[in-house]
């Protein structure tokens, strides 16, 4: 069984995770000027992040210049400043960003670590089956108890719909990580499965985080 407890008390020891930027597309790439290690840089901010972070650099393709904003808030941790005013080609590293996470990363980050994950298949869109559909709906999805092969999607791709069963361990849906009519690529989480056994020992670590977390600059 997975500790939780100490799985937090890790996180706690490395409560950041650091963002490479890199070039978007070829070009000549300047950065900004008042920009140097350990400065602060914003995300999108705003009520519905309609304001744009930090500029961090641009890149000059055919005399234009393409700004690159950081899409987190943290501090600088390196810039590749001997890139300044140079040819760069995409993909090219031009500085990195160290974010502190926030106290809804750290919930999601020990709820992948701690529940089963079921991923999908397929890039398509994905719907509960009616029964499970309305049981979520109704009295929500930790009330949903699941078993090994129960058919509890609906798969819908190029104007076709098949069933999709589970395939994990039984136990209840505490986390779910799609929407109706959303596009989801393979490989992304669809539902995170928890043991009834252990439901409260997550939601202890979790309500921990929502009141105890210091969330840093």
């Amino acid at each position: 069984m997975l500790d939780i407890k100490q799985l937090l008390e890790e996180v706690k020891a490395s409560p950041y995770k650091e963002i490479t930027i890199k070039a978007p597309h070829c070009g000549v790439v300047s950065f900004s000027k008042d920009l140097d290690i350990d400065s602060k840089v914003t995300g999108p901010h705003g009520a519905w992040k309609e304001k744009k972070g930090t500029i961090l650099a641009s890149i000059n393709r055919e005399h234009n210049d393409k700004n690159i904003y950081s899409q987190e808030k943290g501090s600088i941790l390196s810039i590749n400043k001997e890139l300044e005013g140079t040819y760069v080609e995409a993909g090219t590293e031009l500085m990195r960003i160290r974010h502190f996470l926030s106290k809804d990363e750290v919930v999601s980050l020990i709820l992948k670590k701690a529940l089963h994950l079921f991923y999908a298949p397929e890039n398509a869109k994905y719907y509960f089956v009616p029964s499970v559909d309305i049981k979520v709906k109704v009295s929500d999805s930790k009330n949903v108890m699941i078993q090994n092969g129960m058919e509890i999607f609906i798969v819908s791709r190029m104007k076709r719909e098949m069933p999709l069963c589970y395939n994990g361990p039984d136990g209840v849906i505490y986390a779910v990580y799609f929407t109706n009519n959303q596009n989801i690529e393979a490989g992304q989480p669809l539902i995170g499965v928890c043991p009834p056994s252990q439901v409260a020992d997550i939601e202890d670590v979790v309500l921990r985080i929502q009141t105890e977390w210091q969330e840093g600059e």
